[in-house]
This record gives C-alpha cells, structure tokens and sequence, in this order.
C-alpha cells in the first residue's frame, strides 16, 4: 500500500479536510484467473495519525464490517431490493432485519442454512422469538 500527503493541496477544493490519498492493490487468483485491482482512497487522517499501515487496518476493518453486516443483510435479507423509503419505515425494516439476523444466528449455523430451516419450520422461528404457546 502507498500513501501520500501529496495531492493534498490540489484536491483540497474539492475535498475539505483532505490530508492523504492512498493506493490499496489487491491481487488475487479466481479459478486459473489471476486478478490484480487497483483502487485509490482519500482520507483526513494526516500522516501523524495515520501511516500506511495504519490505514491499510482501517481500511480492512471498514471492510470486515462492511461484508460481516451490510453484505449479509444484502444477500440474505434483500435489503438493497427494498423499496420502502420514507418515514420512519426505512429505521423499522432496519431494525427488523437486525432483530431477525441476530434470532438466526443463536441456531448456530450459516445465516442462509438457518434462514432455509425457518422457512421450513416456522414454529421453530416463532420460538426463537419467544412467543407463548410455540
């Protein structure tokens, strides 16, 4: 990974509180595919608070979050097809769709396995939630 404080002059018109831009090159193998990515990132961290190092771990760390979370709600729960955007709606699918990530993960398997054993017992989701008589 490169950092530099270089273009921070230059691009600080369009990007207030600009301190560096970094390169982030990824390469990996797919099937017999070798694969190089290239991609560039600016940050007000100054070189004081953050050095090459130390911006490679956040950017990890966004990432980790990043696939942990927002890609699971994605792909499991559809977040990014829904359509629901005004009011409070939005914070509620939200919410619901944490609550219904954290329910399945006490089942102890993949969030897709146990998404598939509640679709195919119900009841068994309805206990989770502590509901009586289920």
């Amino acid at each position: 990974m490169i950092a530099s404080t270089e273009l921070s002059g230059y691009l600080r018109g369009d990007w207030p509180g600009l301190q560096q831009v970094y390169q982030i090159r990824r390469e990996r193998w797919e099937k017999d595919n070798y694969q190089v990515e290239v991609a560039y990132r600016i940050t007000s961290l100054g070189p004081e608070q953050a050095d090459a190092r130390r911006l490679l771990e956040l950017d990890r760390g966004h990432w980790g979050i990043e696939n942990g979370l927002h890609h699971v709600r994605d792909v499991s729960l559809g977040e990014d097809a829904c359509r629901v955007r005004t009011g409070q709606a939005p914070q509620t699918m939200a919410a619901a769709r944490n609550l219904a990530l954290g329910l399945l993960r006490q089942l102890g398997k993949s969030i897709a396995t146990a998404t598939r054993r509640i679709v195919m017992h119900p009841r068994e989701g309805l206990r989770l939630m502590g509901l009586p008589g289920y």
